[in-house]
């Protein structure tokens, strides 16, 4: 996970972003990024996922899904800490969120996504196993990188607003939080099932006979 300024553009169809000797290119059809105001993250058998959203004067649509493995995303929480930080030390910190109504009945995963419009070329997600961050005084810029061979390339641009940030971290740290608490359950039921084996049978030798003279 990287830190780091804004880009700088060059004149080929992608532009470049370099920082501390790494360099990602940024395809021409992920450089506008999209804006999201909220995310949803939920955790698969071997990847996370993030649904940023997007709510303005609109039905609630999924924005960008990015698709990132278990290793990556307390790196990627980190990384946002530190930035979050380093924006506090500049400008203050952010102003908070107005907490949102709580339901009286809630949703389950189904329900939330049937008010939720997901187009289908986002159905797939962006795979990403690392970040880059830049802010503004007004807000932050996600940068989701695949860091593979020949190039790192950036496969998804996000935008959200300074305020959203906190709550952000708040989501990726409960849900990893669960998630090393579900992994320790499973390890723990798999050693005490193994407890619960029966042994093997041991080998009974019969009594050797000493012969009589």
């Amino acid at each position: 996970m990287t830190n780091s300024d804004q880009p700088q553009p060059d004149k080929r169809n992608s532009e470049q972003v370099k920082i501390q000797h790494v360099t990602a290119r940024v395809p021409e059809q992920v450089s506008a990024g999209a804006f999201s105001t909220g995310v949803i993250v939920m955790t698969g058998s071997s990847e996370f996922i993030l649904d940023f959203i997007q709510n303005i004067g609109g039905p609630p649509q999924v924005s960008a899904r990015i698709v990132m493995p278990h290793g990556a995303l307390p790196q990627f929480a980190e990384a946002l800490r530190k930035n979050l930080g380093i924006y506090k030390d500049r400008f203050g910190a952010p102003p908070e969120l107005p907490k949102p109504q709580q339901s009286q009945k809630s949703q389950s995963a189904q329900e939330v996504y049937d008010e939720l419009k997901l187009p289908d070329h986002l159905l797939s997600g962006a795979y990403a196993n690392g970040v880059m961050i830049g802010h503004s005084a007004s807000e932050f810029k996600l940068d989701f990188l695949t860091n593979l061979f020949p190039h790192s390339a950036v496969s998804s641009r996000v935008y959200l607003s300074a305020p959203q940030i906190p709550r952000l971290l708040d989501s990726l740290v409960s849900t990893y939080s669960q998630f090393q608490e579900r992994v320790k359950q499973q390890q723990q039921k798999q050693q005490d099932q193994q407890q619960q084996l029966p042994q093997p049978p041991q080998d009974r030798k019969s009594p050797r006979l000493n012969p009589s003279n």
